[in-house]
């Protein structure tokens, strides 16, 4: 914290509850974070959630050099706050609550039933919901309280997945989160948008940071170059792209656009890191298209092979605040990536080249254009890091979350004052 800028919000005294769904996309990562930041500034912390979520949990906390102990389901300890607070934050609690991927009748009441009856143990002064379905599972078990109800707080993460189906789905969770959250924040201004249709009346941008970016060492970086090269000559510049291979990532329309730069010489290998769904299909398409492509699987070592690539893609059909593009920013790489949600609100004008989604085309010719153009790359590859700046950080998600809370807890205070 530097002179002038204000004291964090302390939270001594507040007790927050954090429930989450799914730990894919980062959502987990996330809530993880803010429990840390807030349980370091004072919040008796409680986090429900997958058992997944809880072995994140004591992963990081092992990983941090911190105490912690998992006794009868419950994980209670501290994780790492670099660049949040100094030392351990006080200890806080896991519990796992699991949530269906999809409507489930009888998993979904199991659910509800579980949740109400932690609430009214703990008795959280907010519960701050992470993706719709955790929203509306928190909406239904708040239901029909009035005495002693927590605030609630919902973090929308996704737009609906492809489909009429889900679209129906997600229109329904909307309605209900729109209705009974005290408090949205939403990962892109598109969200924010359906959500203020559906009726809600506060929300705001949610702030969601990558974790803290470590540059990848020169070292690392040629060993990720001498792996790559066992595909081809050691000039054959590397596009690279990293996600779930799901069908919002669109990798199938990205092998698309590779197959356009396949006459090239040499020809760009085409590096995708990550794992899901899709894998078998989208390499048995690349193999019909003669596409030359390299599946690395889930990895570890992001920044080693963002200092490898010579263009990072995210060809995605939506995103939020999507990590990729944050750590392509802070690496300084040149960036092409498609303009939907909220990614060009992330990169902004410049700091990547924005094409149409669903268009291979415009997106194999920015890709190209910077592979021919050493100084465009340059250029482009300045642009990232400066705009990489103005990311937010760990503390900045940390800030807005405490304000929202106290906000909650006073005009709680005043409400109960009142009666």
């Amino acid at each position: 914290m530097t002179a002038g800028q204000p004291e964090p919000a302390g939270l001594a005294g507040l007790a927050v509850s954090y429930l989450a769904a799914s730990t894919t996309g980062g959502t987990g990562r996330h809530v993880l974070m803010l429990a840390s930041g807030c349980a370091a500034r004072g919040a008796a912390v409680t986090v429900y959630g997958p058992a997944a979520l809880g072995q994140q949990a004591s992963r990081d906390n092992a990983g941090a050099a911190t105490t912690g102990q998992a006794t009868g389901g419950t994980v209670t300890g501290g994780l790492g706050t670099a660049g949040l607070a100094k030392g351990p934050p006080p200890g806080w609690r896991f519990v796992p609550v699991e949530i269906a991927d999809r409507p489930r009748p009888a998993s979904d009441t199991a659910a509800v039933a579980r949740l109400r009856r932690r609430l009214a143990r703990d008795r959280p002064d907010v519960l701050h919901a992470h993706g719709l379905r955790a929203g509306a599972v928190a909406a239904l078990a708040l239901a029909g309280r009035s005495r002693g109800r927590p605030a609630l707080v919902v973090t929308v993460h996704n737009a609906a997945p492809p489909g009429r189906a889900a679209a129906i789905l997600y229109a329904g969770l909307e309605l209900i989160v729109a209705r009974r959250a005290d408090v949205i924040l939403a990962v892109s201004g598109d969200l924010a948008a359906r959500l203020r249709q559906r009726g809600a009346r506060d929300v705001a941008r949610a702030v969601v940071p990558a974790p803290a970016f470590v540059p990848a060492s020169a070292a690392d970086a040629a060993a990720v170059r001498r792996e790559l090269w066992v595909a081809g000559p050691a000039t054959r510049p590397v596009v690279l792209a990293v996600g779930r291979l799901a069908a919002q990532k669109d990798f199938g329309m990205l092998l698309l656009a590779a197959a356009r730069w396949q006459r090239r010489d040499p020809v760009p290998l085409l590096v995708i890191a990550g794992d899901g769904p899709q894998a078998a299909a989208l390499q048995a398409q690349a193999a019909a298209d003669g596409v030359a492509a390299r599946f690395l699987g889930q990895r570890g070592d992001v920044p080693a092979l963002l200092a490898a690539a010579d263009v990072v893609v995210v060809p995605s059909r939506w995103e939020g605040q999507p990590l990729i593009v944050q750590e392509a920013l802070r690496a300084g790489r040149p960036l092409v990536a498609a303009r939907a949600g909220g990614i060009p609100e992330l990169a902004g004008e410049d700091g990547a080249v924005l094409v149409p989604p669903g268009d291979p085309a415009a997106l194999a010719a920015a890709v190209t254009r910077l592979l021919d153009d050493p100084a465009a790359a340059a250029a482009q590859a300045a642009a990232a890091r400066a705009r990489a700046a103005a990311l937010p950080a760990g503390a900045d998600a940390v800030d807005q979350v405490a304000a929202v809370y106290q906000r909650l807890a006073r005009t709680a205070q005043a409400g109960r004052g009142t009666r």
